[in-house]
């Protein structure tokens, strides 16, 4: 067992890689009455094109990491949630572009919850009348998707942006690509993205990082997985030009929604300088439109946004790009004075009062994310597997100037990889 200490947010890491690859963290948090747990897999919706070392090239169908991280919950003694309820913990599970992750938190019965999560997830039950059953319910939860004008904006921006990267595809795939996945397949792919070695364990809580990884060692020393060579991913090239510059979707919606954002020329950023640029954006976005900004007042003012409108930045080694929008009463209108108070700022310079202000804001919200257990395990494990450590946030962020947010700004801004989402009703014309 490992110890790293941060002295720098006060905490203290606990690891071990076992001898089947599983990398285990223990953060104990003295005085928390709740545990939480993660059980993380290095395989999202992205990763539908991957060679095994000494295997064959594999292409499988949009949607199947989702479509996994479903029939995982299943047993042949049946749902697995109600084993995690009586031993009094909620559980749950999401997939992300990069990441399926499998999670509980309590505040009781903490050994036999954690069992219970190691054991069903390295425990698959798949056939082909459950295959077949899950079909319909993804399906339909893929058309309650299509009637949501928030999640078809935002996705509608993703396919704007990207040509072939599969960044642009939905997490849940389509129902024709959910069709084509079959028994096999899931094996095929559990075997290959499950393996210990691709996947973290975390626990935070009111826990002895001992007895933990005792109950851990002796778990996974009673299972056998045959080892494993590294797993290669293959991403079609990537131009770094927009697909698309709009994307009108015909919902029945009151407000027309409108997302807009900027797409970065996929960069082999990773570690440390990735976690750098993501944190300089964050600033750069917070500056920008912010609610407390001179441009979100200015827009407000001008009844052109209402509380809704907000953004985000994402980064992965291969992809990254700005979202930027909400409700408006006019799409281009909208669009326009942002990009016009944006080139007043990259004119100017960010004012260095604003940097400071910001910078102070975001190493604030950084530092009471340390209080809660299920952010710290859902950010510690997104930051490892980008070669990353949620814990050099911190120090990333006080070593960050006036420059760098400056640099990132002129860089990230260029308005010939700006694409934009329309939501609208038929009669607004956008």
């Amino acid at each position: 067992m490992q110890t790293i200490p941060y002295p720098h947010v006060k905490e203290t890491l606990y690891t071990e890689k076992l001898p089947n690859g599983l990398t285990v963290f223990v953060l104990p948090k003295e005085g928390f009455q709740k545990t939480y747990a993660t059980f993380t897999t290095k395989y999202g919706s992205i990763d539908n094109h991957f060679q095994v070392e000494g295997g064959e090239e594999r292409r499988v169908p949009d949607g199947i990491a989702h479509f996994l991280e479903h029939k995982m919950f299943e047993e042949p003694t049946g749902d697995i949630f109600s084993v995690f309820a009586a031993q009094g913990a909620s559980a749950n599970a999401f997939t992300s572009f990069d990441r399926t992750a499998y999670l509980f938190s309590a505040t009781e019965h903490i050994h036999e919850n954690l069992t219970t999560l190691l054991n069903f997830v390295q425990n698959p039950y798949f056939t082909d009348e459950n295959v077949e059953k899950e079909k319909g319910i993804i399906g339909q939860e893929i058309k309650m998707y299509e009637d949501n004008a928030d999640w078809r904006a935002y996705f509608g921006l993703i396919e704007t942006l990207y040509h072939n990267h599969p960044v642009h595809i939905d997490i849940a795939g389509t129902v024709e690509s959910i069709g084509e996945i079959t028994k096999d397949m899931l094996y095929e792919c559990y075997r290959t993205f499950y393996h210990p070695s691709n996947m973290s364990l975390f626990i935070v809580g009111g826990v002895d990082p001992g007895e933990v990884l005792e109950l851990v060692r002796s778990n996974q020393a009673g299972k056998k997985f045959p080892p494993q060579g590294e797993i290669r991913r293959y991403f079609d090239n990537e131009p770094h030009t927009v697909k698309n510059e709009r994307k009108v979707t015909v919902l029945p919606v009151s407000l027309p929604k409108c997302l807009f954002g900027c797409k970065e020329p996929g960069q082999p950023r990773r570690g440390r300088e990735m976690l750098k640029r993501e944190l300089a954006m964050k600033i750069v976005m917070d500056v920008l439109v912010s609610p407390s900004s001179a441009i979100y007042q200015k827009l407000y003012d001008e009844e052109l946004i209402s509380d809704n409108f907000g953004s985000e930045y994402n980064i992965a080694e291969g992809y990254g790009f700005s979202v930027i929008g909400g409700d408006t009463k006019d799409p281009e209108r909208l669009i326009a004075r942002v990009k016009e108070e944006i080139d007043a700022v990259k004119a100017s310079g960010i004012a260095a009062a604003d940097f400071e202000r910001s910078k102070r804001k975001k190493i604030g919200a950084f530092l009471r994310q340390l209080n809660s257990p299920e952010a710290i395990a859902n950010e510690f494990t997104k930051y490892r597997f980008k070669d990353s450590d949620l814990f050099d946030i911190l120090p990333v962020y006080e070593e960050i100037t006036l420059q760098d947010v400056d640099a990132c700004l002129r860089d990230h801004f260029d308005w010939s990889r700006l694409a934009a989402s329309v939501v609208t009703s038929r009669g607004d014309g956008a």
